[in-house]
């Protein structure tokens, strides 16, 4: 198998609180997930007005994180995202974390409203598609090693499946939402669960 592209590294806190709004949030999972799109489609996807997804990614362009590409009518001219993935690393300082954590609440809003879409539209799937699906939840007990260790083993199993990379896929693949979340679990004074 051919070497899969690298994240980019994200480490400027101005970029991530950029990119910790709601709409740039859908917008840049949107089209790393689907490929090129014009503003108008991206507006029908995310809710949103064409004008305020086009300002929403010229601000994104501005940051590296989509770009322009030629339509397939040479009228309209398509973005597509730069990227694969992104990584935000480990905070070093105070506005870090905030700037991450303002970035994660806006990832998992977005998970949400595509779960939440999904529910409301499963009936409408093919019966394949509804056994397919996986809504699972486990509680591990694991040290943090072991879980750096389980989510990375898990990132190689699932990269070589990104829908804009992967030139493999058989007919009837259809573009997935795999969302992980691998969070210790809090109790209600901010504590871990031993």
């Amino acid at each position: 198998m051919a070497e899969l592209p690298q994240r980019r590294r994200v480490r400027d806190v101005e970029v991530m609180r950029a990119m910790a709004h709601p709409l740039r949030t859908s917008l840049l999972s949107y089209l790393m997930s689907v490929g090129p799109r014009t503003a108008s489609e991206c507006a029908a996807e995310v809710g949103s007005s064409p004008s305020n997804c086009s300002w929403h990614l010229r601000h994104l362009a501005g940051l590296g994180f989509v770009e322009r590409v030629e339509g397939a009518d040479g009228r309209e001219r398509p973005w597509r995202a730069t990227e694969v993935g992104i990584e935000y690393g480990s905070p070093t300082d105070s506005a870090t974390f905030s700037a991450q954590s303002a970035v994660a609440a806006a990832q998992l809003a977005d998970q949400q409203r595509l779960a939440q879409r999904y529910l409301d539209h499963r009936a409408s799937l093919p019966a394949t598609w509804q056994n397919a699906v996986g809504l699972n939840r486990y509680g591990l007990r694991v040290t943090p090693e072991e879980l750096t260790e389980l989510v990375e083993a898990i990132d190689r199993m699932l990269r070589p499946y990104v829908a804009v990379i992967r030139s493999d896929a058989p007919a009837g693949a259809a573009v997935v939402d795999v969302g992980l979340q691998a969070l210790p679990r809090m109790d209600v004074d901010g504590g871990t669960i031993a």
